[in-house]
């Protein structure tokens, strides 16, 4: 790599770092606001479920975009519209429970227009030989600033009282994405690529021995589990602590323990553990929710959110490397890499809508403690399921990573 992609990858990961400080600043709390104003699980999963449909479309519409425009003004637009739905919550207040749809939907449109463009950029940056060592390095942000960020803003809400809390912690969020919009102006323009395919992802999963196909199902599977551990763990934490800065506190344990894991995955994980690795790690993430069978409060959750934070390097860096590694396999397959990280996303989608839908059909039916246990426990099973779709193309890229641009 040369020294001045060094310098862009730096960047790219300074803005990436920002993005997701103002995210976690405020996210972590906008589900227990809504949660507050009415206390409903289906209201929260509805809520999730339109930021996917969200997020789907607008990598699929935006692809076009990214790839023959200008990728730097669709990551920047991510940022603005992320800045744009936190006004629309200070503005709304209570309110915003009934407005479910067209919030998600805008948060949604938010994330996949950022998610698109930044992967984008980091897939043209890395390449097979250092992707694992900045995959570790992002992971290394996400633990910093899950660790700064819920504990910052969960003093903020427990010393003012009411809504002023909230309100603090919304607008320092509004005011770092600007911070961050600003400083992606460093980050150079890149080259344009040729027609957008729209229907390519399709295409791919269409050819028989695609080894997209696998990919695809495996990222199904992790969707499934994403899709409502993103939102539930943290409602489930407020909800036995009763406390804001409790929840702050448990995002600050589980995000130091990330810290460690990301550091040492980043530092020694090399490709050819990937398959033992992500075995492991699927059936770590499954034995940490066992205690959660005996019974749900404050230390069982953090003895889970220690135990997955811990363990969750060894499956993620698999999943997130072997996918950017398919983009890379030829020439051919690096001119197509929108089209594959819009593949990626909607079978991701595919999965969260999945693990959501399911959810929350169960719950309408039974709201019991015992119900939503066992569900967090068949949908955190879910990594499982990745590895086995994807354990050949894991095994294959240990003797070709060295071709894989």
């Amino acid at each position: 790599m040369r020294d001045s992609e060094r310098g862009q990858a730096a960047l790219l990961l300074a803005v990436g770092g920002l993005y997701l400080l103002a995210t976690v600043l405020a996210g972590t709390f906008l589900n227990v606001y809504l949660w507050k104003s009415r206390q409903n699980f289906a209201m929260i999963g509805w809520f999730t479920v339109a930021q996917q449909l969200a997020i789907g479309l607008s990598f699929w519409l935006g692809g076009k975009w990214v790839k023959e425009h200008n990728k730097m003004n669709a990551l920047r637009l991510g940022i603005a519209v992320s800045g744009f739905f936190y006004l629309l919550v200070l503005w709304l207040q209570g309110e915003a429970v009934h407005f479910i749809w067209p919030l998600g939907g805008v948060l949604g449109l938010s994330i996949g227009l950022y998610w698109l463009a930044f992967n984008i950029v980091f897939f043209e940056i890395t390449d097979a030989a250092n992707r694992d060592f900045y995959n570790g390095w992002m992971g290394l942000l996400g633990s910093l600033t899950g660790i700064a960020g819920p504990w910052v803003s969960g003093w903020m809400i427990s010393r003012w009282q009411g809504g002023q809390g909230y309100r603090m912690v919304f607008i320092l969020s509004l005011s770092i994405y600007g911070v961050a919009a600003v400083l992606s102006f460093g980050l150079r323009k890149r080259p344009r690529g040729e027609a957008y395919l729209w229907l390519e992802s399709w295409r791919e999963l269409a050819r028989r021995r695609s080894p997209w196909r696998p990919v695809a199902a495996a990222l199904v599977f992790q969707g499934i589990r994403e899709g409502v551990f993103s939102f539930l763990i943290g409602l489930l934490v407020y909800i036995a602590a009763q406390e804001e800065s409790k929840l702050g506190q448990f995002a600050l344990l589980t995000s130091a323990v990330s810290l460690i894991s990301y550091y040492a995955a980043g530092r020694w994980f090399k490709p050819r553990a990937r398959l033992g690795g992500m075995l492991a790690g699927s059936l770590l993430l499954i034995a940490f929710l066992l205690p959660l069978l005996w019974k749900v409060n404050f230390t069982t959750l953090l003895i889970m959110g220690i135990g997955t934070s811990l363990c969750l390097p060894l499956y993620m860096l698999p999943m997130l490397s072997t996918s950017f590694d398919l983009m890379g396999v030829s020439e051919e397959s690096a001119g197509k890499r929108v089209e594959w990280v819009v593949l990626r996303e909607l079978s991701l989608m595919s999965g969260r809508l999945l693990g959501l839908l399911i959810f929350i059909a169960v719950l309408s039916l039974d709201q019991s403690p015992q119900t939503l246990t066992l569900l967090m426990l068949l949908l955190g099973a879910a990594p499982l399921g990745s590895w086995v779709v994807v354990r050949r193309v894991l095994g294959l890229n240990v003797h070709r990573n060295n071709n894989i641009i």
